[in-house]
């Protein structure tokens, strides 16, 4: 029995941890910003603090957070370090890395989903219809989609059978988790349209078809990223 409860602690404070992750994604709360402290994050979660307490440190040891004795807890990176392997989380203006996240995929990513459509196998080409098909799901449901789609883009790389743009791969994931972070998930037609087209193209082995789709891809999420940082020169 004890076992059992022990347990249940330990679901119950990973799945605190995610929360808390996504409350400082959606919020959002920006690197160098305070989160609540423990009472307010204990009320707004609906658990103990305790449990609060060891999601805070699960996040610190994973680097987003850090605890400044006698100041609070602040945001060092909006992305636990496993989502960010190249430690883009420490960039403060979110904006402009997005942004020059986006001139890197450019130059890359397209030429990925060409190979990707002159290698891939039918298991691959199934696993890439389920994976959109998922996305898709999940992002007219409501929820958050990011991880799949981080999923089958990885997937995309993956069917070009190049050890060397799977090293590339952790850019991809970065730059998906960033551009959702500053645009809270908007383009929802045109990100599930243009998945389709890409999937398809590389269904049918076309090349030129996959890659054209891939800039059109990218260059939606791009343009609305600029749009996005001339409404903030405006403002500000």
């Amino acid at each position: 029995m004890y076992e059992f409860v022990k347990e249940n602690k330990e679901l119950l404070g990973d799945k605190i941890e995610e929360q808390l992750i996504e409350f400082i994604q959606k919020a959002p709360i920006a690197v160098g910003e305070k989160i609540p402290n423990e009472f307010e994050l204990a009320e707004k979660f609906g658990v103990g603090r305790s449990t609060v307490r060891e999601a805070v440190k699960g996040l610190v040891t994973r680097g987003m957070l850090e605890v400044r004795r006698g100041s609070g807890t602040f945001v060092i990176s909006t992305y636990p370090s496993e989502a960010d392997p190249l430690g883009l989380g420490k960039y403060e203006d979110k904006y402009q890395l997005a942004l020059e996240l986006f001139d890197v995929r450019l130059m890359i990513e397209p030429e990925i989903a060409a190979s990707a459509a002159g290698n891939a196998a039918e298991e691959d080409i199934a696993n890439l219809r389920e994976l959109c098909a998922e996305v898709e799901r999940i992002y007219l449901g409501g929820g958050n989609h990011v991880y799949k789609d981080v999923e089958l883009h990885t997937a995309i790389a993956k069917c070009c059978r190049n050890r060397v743009v799977e090293i590339l791969v952790p850019l991809i994931d970065s730059a998906v988790h960033t551009f959702a972070s500053v645009t809270h998930h908007e383009l929802m037609k045109e990100t599930i349209e243009t998945h389709r087209e890409i999937v398809e193209a590389i269904a049918r082995h076309d090349r030129i078809g996959a890659r054209c789709a891939m800039v059109m891809h990218l260059t939606y999420n791009r343009q609305m990223i600029i749009s996005m940082m001339q409404q903030r020169a405006d403002r500000g």
